[in-house]
């Protein structure tokens, strides 16, 4: 124990906060790492450009290109990372010897992210990949007015559940499965309900097969628009949120996917009240939904603060969701990654009792508290936290010699 972190623990219990709390916490709460972050959402099932509403810009060097050198990063970003983790998959990095149909996808395409899981103790995630595929017609997918195209994205969201729930039975960990998909329209619509109409048939067939509701968590996620859906969208905020509710399926909240101006955070509590679990991907929106790597920022702090606060760390499932090729991915992955820890850690060295009491008696003294605890000395908490999970704070250096050794050499 370093005497910083003496220090600061003395300081956080004159707060009336339990440091070693903190920290057993912390070491508890599992955050699900995108896999998309190493190739720029390529995959490995087409060769397709990525499309669907979402880009990624920037070449930087050493971009994983197979299986292999996806696995060998993303070993190399867990081992740069503190605490628990998932793993967060796509359907199109289904991996065979020869091209597979997305609506023929099994299990068996995916074995080697279940034997990677169970290498290193970690749970997996799914997400079927309704973009960047040639049955994406007219930026339509589940929404199309072509049965042939519905039908085609509804037997692989069909498959993606199976494939979820043999996720769930090897690693011994629930599977979230988010269902996304891009469909919308450049221009102003003549008809917004029919797509609708249709997104919801789709939805009602896809959850028409059995599953283990225990095992299995499917989310529904919202976008407010897409690059080149600029003007409508069909699963906006008010049809997902609406769907999940008469589903009973679960909300996925991405804080890149409303209007600038609102936040993820203050949405936490209202669906908590309504749902037995939510689901989040954490990212920065700066400019809408533009995927920037996530950073210890205001709003991450204040999502993370609505989990804790509420007591919804066994109920709010954590995911990262970004891409960025303009620097080193090791780098993106872990800085992300690392941040929503952080925040995590800040909110669990909140005085939230006291926080709570005061808003009710005497909010002078809330805005000064808030303002005290701003410059806490976290950061030797969190130094202390590195220490005890034996992972180094400057992993800067551990990236650049990765990079010299692997990444240049690709």
């Amino acid at each position: 124990m370093t005497n910083a972190y003496k220090l600061a623990k003395e300081t956080y219990l004159k707060l009336g906060v339990d440091t070693e709390k903190a920290l057993k916490t912390l070491k508890n709460v599992s955050i699900s790492c995108h896999c998309w972050q190493g190739d720029d959402v390529v995959g490995f099932d087409s060769k397709e450009a990525l499309s669907g509403g979402i880009q990624v810009t920037g070449n930087y060097p050493g971009r994983a290109t197979n299986p292999e050198q996806l696995f060998e990063d993303i070993e190399k970003v867990l081992s740069l990372v503190p605490g628990k983790k998932k793993l967060n998959v796509h359907a199109c990095y289904s991996i065979s010897d020869s091209y597979v149909e997305r609506n023929a996808i099994e299990p068996k395409h995916f074995k080697a992210f279940v034997d990677f899981a169970k290498k290193h103790g970690i749970g997996l995630d799914f997400n079927p990949t309704c973009f960047s595929h040639y049955m994406v017609k007219d930026n339509l997918t589940l929404s199309s007015p072509i049965k042939e195209v519905r039908d085609y994205w509804i037997e692989h969201c069909k498959r993606s559940i199976k494939i979820s729930e043999y996720f769930a039975e090897e690693t011994g960990e629930p599977c979230v499965m988010n269902i996304w998909i891009p469909d919308g329209y450049k221009d102003i619509p003549a008809d917004r309900i029919s797509p609708r109409r249709r997104f919801k048939e789709s939805l009602d067939e896809i959850l028409s097969i059995p599953y283990d509701k225990k095992k299995v968590y499917v989310t529904l996620e919202s976008k407010v628009f897409g690059i080149g859906l600029e003007s409508y969208t069909v699963g906006n905020a008010e049809f997902c949120l609406s769907y999940s509710d008469y589903k009973g399926i679960t909300p996925l909240l991405d804080n890149g996917h409303y209007h600038p101006t609102e936040m993820v955070s203050d949405k936490i509590s209202s669906l908590l009240l309504f749902n037995e679990k939510i689901a989040l991907h954490v990212t920065r929106p700066v400019r809408w939904d533009s995927d920037h790597v996530v950073l210890f920022d205001d709003e991450t702090k204040e999502i993370a603060k609505e989990i804790v606060r509420n007591d919804a760390l066994d109920r709010v499932f954590v995911a990262t969701d970004y891409f960025d090729a303009s620097i080193n991915r090791i780098s993106a992955w872990v800085t992300g990654l690392r941040n929503v820890q952080k925040a995590l850690l800040f909110a669990l060295l909140q005085p939230n009792d006291k926080l709570k009491e005061l808003q009710d008696t005497d909010l002078t003294s809330l805005m000064v508290l808030q303002e005290e605890l701003k410059t806490a000395p976290i950061g030797a908490v969190w130094e202390e936290y590195l220490k005890r999970e034996n992972v180094e704070q400057d992993y800067l250096a551990k990236v650049k010699e990765y990079e010299k050794e692997v990444l240049s050499k690709r």
